[in-house]
């Protein structure tokens, strides 16, 4: 999508400087390439790893694994990070697992943290 805008915008437009669409072009090709994606979910899942160590009684723990209460809005569900977390292991063949166990273990909780962020985005 936004490979798509960076070939159609000319230029020079009458309305942004050449200087401003250049840096905007280079932004939009930095942060839309495969790179960011991986290493938001090895970040997204180093800090769960991290929460998960900290234990039940903790409130960050709660927030991470907990429900939320009341009446939901309309529409499908609004996705949890638990539910992110959940999706990067499955990606990287490990969907089955007890992640909050998994997590215990710092060593092999870092080699899936690495092999998600080697992991190829299409």
């Amino acid at each position: 999508m936004y490979q798509n805008w960076i070939r159609q915008t000319p230029k020079t437009c009458s309305a942004v400087k050449p200087e401003a669409a250049q840096k905007i072009r280079k932004v939009v090709k930095k942060y839309c390439s495969p790179n960011i994606v991986r290493v938001i979910k090895s970040r997204r899942m180093r800090w769960a790893g991290h929460v998960a160590r900290m234990g039940e009684e903790r409130e960050v723990y709660r927030v991470l694994v907990g429900k939320p209460k009341g009446k939901r809005p309309l529409g499908p569900p609004r996705r949890r990070w638990v539910d992110n977390i959940r999706m990067d292991l499955q990606e990287v063949g490990c969907g089955y697992m007890d992640w909050i166990g998994l997590a215990q273990d710092r060593d092999r909780w870092r080699t899936l943290v690495s092999a998600v962020m080697n992991l190829r985005v299409p």
